[in-house]
């Protein structure tokens, strides 16, 4: 009899630590039940580099996530990444000189847009496209950059 009480109480550790991971890896992958309630509006950016930047990435404005990356396609007319942006709803303030810009969290941390707001009074409506944008960077081009410069300075 006792060893069945062990083996229905490592059943249940065992059970408890799968479901542990299974939330926790629910939560680092940014994935949510309320993400597909929210009523959402699409925007549109260009980026020369958009190196690292994934679907389902997070969008900010001031540090504050107002929406997810869609899709990142290439558009075949001028070879740049096209980011497609679903932001929420609420978030009918952007004006038509924002500018969005790749970032990374952290050295070494995933990457993220972060929109700027501009001052114009006219503001981005769906479908509408972000113009002032700034692309990733590169930490190994950024490396092979210094390397080089103080390769040719000893020379």
């Amino acid at each position: 009899m006792r060893i069945r009480t062990i083996e229905i109480s490592v059943g249940a550790f065992m059970l408890a630590g799968i479901l542990a991971l299974g939330f926790l890896a629910v939560q680092v992958s940014g994935l949510s039940i309320h993400d597909s309630n929210r009523d959402t509006y699409k925007l549109y950016a260009r980026f020369s580099n958009a190196s690292g930047l994934a679907a389902r990435a997070k969008i900010s404005v001031a540090g504050v996530v107002i929406g997810r990356v869609k899709t990142i396609t290439l558009d075949p007319k001028d070879n740049r990444a096209k980011v497609e942006m679903a932001l929420e709803k609420d978030v009918n303030y952007l004006t038509v000189d924002s500018i969005a810009s790749i970032q990374t969290a952290g050295i070494l941390g995933e990457k993220y847009i972060s929109i700027s707001v501009g001052g114009d009074p006219e503001v981005l409506k769906e479908g509408d496209e972000i113009t002032d944008t700034q692309s990733s960077l590169v930490l190994e081009d950024l490396i092979g950059k210094v390397l080089t410069s103080i390769g040719s300075k000893k020379d």
